[in-house]
């Protein structure tokens, strides 16, 4: 089967009267746009891990995630659209939610696990399908070579140049795929990493493993709101405010902390009047599902 998907991916404007104020120009890629489940980073990271496994005759995808994993919704999806059997093996006690609904709507078969043996992902595949030739191991959140390899080419889909990228952080893999693709097209755009992790300096260490060549970005630390998963009431009021206001969908783990971020260095001056900022949507809006208290 030919593993691919149209991407659908606009860059559409935001509009806001800080913005304008300060003399820049706001875009955002749409790649929640991409496809209703298999969206955002998780498709771009997918690609080329599902093509290496068919080049290899893998029919069955082994990966890992929390309880609310939009990875693992999206694994479930893709393994569905193209084929293959899937498991999850997921962290923490066994529990019934909306996303591992949809996960075993799809097929996918569930592992849960205690916190200590998830923190050691090879040993945990090697116990359970060591022996089963078919099964192929994909990191937690896709991360890998092959994920970085895939996010590099949305650059490839830009029809403008940018002064600033944004995007936020979880496994270092996007970061480092975007990254990779401005040195690939020779661009002076600055690349903004907003981690969604307490302490997130370790994040360097995580994008920088996964580039193909040394570079320069920012990595904004400060945007985190307690670490990953984690809200506050700043927060969930700046996303109660932005949706309604461009109509354009974000949720709290990722894209809400990125986009606060880059409000928040506006509002401080960060950039120059002329600056054209493009942020990256990075889908996960399934994530909702776990947070609706939180609203």
């Amino acid at each position: 089967m030919d593993i691919d998907l149209e991407i659908f991916s606009p860059v559409q404007q935001i509009k806001n009267k800080l913005f304008a104020e300060r003399g820049i120009s706001v875009f955002i890629k749409r790649d929640d746009l991409i496809h209703p489940i298999i969206s955002g980073n998780k498709w771009r990271k997918l690609k080329y891990v599902l093509l290496k496994a068919q080049a290899e005759n893998k029919t069955h995808l082994v990966t890992f995630g929390g309880a609310y994993s939009n990875h693992l919704l999206a694994t479930a999806a893709a393994a569905a659209k193209f084929g293959f059997r899937a498991t999850g093996i997921v962290r923490g006690e066994p529990v019934d939610n909306d996303t591992l609904f949809l996960c075993k709507l799809h097929g996918m078969e569930l592992l849960f696990t205690d916190r200590d043996s998830y923190r050691d992902k090879t040993t945990l595949f090697e116990k359970y399908f060591g022996n089963n030739a078919d099964a192929f191991f994909i990191d937690e959140g896709g991360a890998s070579a092959e994920g970085a390899r895939g996010c590099s080419k949305l650059i490839n889909e830009l029809g403008e140049t940018y002064n600033h990228i944004f995007c936020a952080c979880g496994t270092g893999t996007t970061a480092a795929g975007i990254i990779n693709g401005i040195h690939e097209h020779k661009l002076a755009t600055q690349f903004n990493a907003i981690p969604v992790f307490k302490n997130g300096e370790f994040m360097k260490a995580e994008i920088d493993r996964f580039l193909t060549a040394p570079a320069s970005y920012q990595l904004h630390t400060d945007y985190h709101f307690g670490g990953y998963g984690k809200t506050t009431p700043e927060l969930i009021e700046f996303i109660k405010q932005f949706v309604p206001a461009t109509g354009i969908l974000i949720e709290p783990v990722y894209t809400g902390k990125m986009l606060y971020a880059l409000f928040d260095l506006a509002q401080k001056n960060y950039f120059k009047p002329g600056d054209k900022i493009l942020a990256i949507h990075s889908g996960g809006i399934w994530g909702l599902l776990g947070m609706k208290e939180k609203f």
